[in-house]
């Protein structure tokens, strides 16, 4: 019977040889993978097809006359069969040519590439402060509200982590930007112009899913100080913050590290508001201005680095959860 092989002195939970459940393991993800870009990609693809109206006409105005449309869409090449139209479309994702932005006429790659960083800066950013406040946050509260004590804290907790997560991310945007930068002064308004251009949208993008980890982080971390192993450590009269710290937060990482990598993907998605809000020069307020000037192949190409980007993050939670917890290979084989 094929089972996880541990390395010796390896502890339960780690994965040290790659045997066949795990190798099967990796073929589900990959085959679910290469499915999951392959709808992505055709998805993007007809997004330009089932748009009503022709995209041309609309982003080169009504005042534009027939022939210098035709040659726009001939440049273009739509005005090519749809099959052929969709091979030229994977021949250049395979060599990176996303096609030409319709107002600008430059290329979409170009543009996507001069702002990618700005948005990755930016979720990256807010992901690390999240984890960085809510993990503390959280396992001190469940520390502190154990068994029921300290219930006003547990409440006053519960109920501001509910209203943050609650509140949409541009709203907060709006919030902090009219406290802090209109009334107080204190921080840009807007813009990328240093370090403290990062505070507000960083801010904003990340109160919501920290009040969300901390709730979980709590949860978890409440079950496991409850566990045989956790009352072990205490029989042994180890401290406090060894039996938290070396004992229960580890074994409460794998529900908060799933959740983790949704609220990673939900960040990068929320960007496109936020970055509107604090007129970041990053892929969201891009396909903002791209989607009113009805420039849809810079929309198209900004979408499919949307997705593959939240598909990548997916698929490395995943595995990092089988490392972890080489079980979860197990369940599925």
């Amino acid at each position: 019977m094929t089972a996880i092989t541990l390395a010796e002195g390896a502890g339960p939970g780690r994965t040290t040889v790659l045997d066949g459940r795990w190798r099967r393991f990796a073929l589900r993800r990959a085959g679910r993978l290469a499915v999951s870009v392959g709808v992505l990609v055709t998805a993007a693809f007809l997004m330009i097809h089932l748009v009503p109206g022709d995209p041309v006409r609309a982003a080169m105005g009504l005042n534009a006359s027939p022939e210098v449309v035709e040659a726009a869409r001939e440049s273009l090449g739509l005005n090519k069969p749809l099959p052929v139209q969709y091979w030229d479309y994977l021949r250049g994702l395979a060599t990176g040519d996303l096609g030409v932005s319709i107002s600008t006429r430059l290329p979409v790659a170009a543009t996507i590439g001069d702002r990618l960083g700005a948005t990755a800066s930016l979720a990256a950013l807010a992901f690390a402060c999240a984890v960085v406040v809510a993990v503390p946050v959280g396992a001190a509260v469940a520390v502190a509200t154990r068994r029921g004590r300290r219930r006003r804290l547990e409440l006053s907790f519960a109920g501001t982590s509910v209203v943050l997560a609650a509140i949409p991310d541009f709203l907060i945007g709006v919030l902090l930007s009219w406290v802090f930068a209109v009334t107080l002064r204190w921080l840009p308004v807007g813009g990328l112009g240093g370090p403290a251009s990062y505070i507000l949208p960083v801010a904003a993008l990340a109160i919501g899913p920290t009040a969300i980890l901390a709730r979980i982080i709590r949860v978890e971390l409440l079950t496991a100080l409850e566990t045989d192993y956790v009352r072990t450590a205490r029989a042994k009269r180890l401290s406090r913050a060894r039996i938290v710290l070396g004992h229960a937060l580890p074994n409460a990482v794998t529900a908060t590290l799933t959740l983790s990598g949704l609220l990673l993907g939900s960040m990068v998605a929320g960007t496109v508001l936020v970055e509107s809000v604090f007129a970041w020069p990053g892929l969201g307020s891009q396909i903002v201005s791209a989607i009113a000037a009805k420039d849809y192949p810079l929309v198209q190409g900004i979408v499919l680095v949307y997705g593959a980007g939240i598909l990548a993050i997916n698929t490395a939670v995943d595995v990092a959860l089988a490392l972890l917890d080489p079980r979860s290979t197990i369940a599925e084989a």
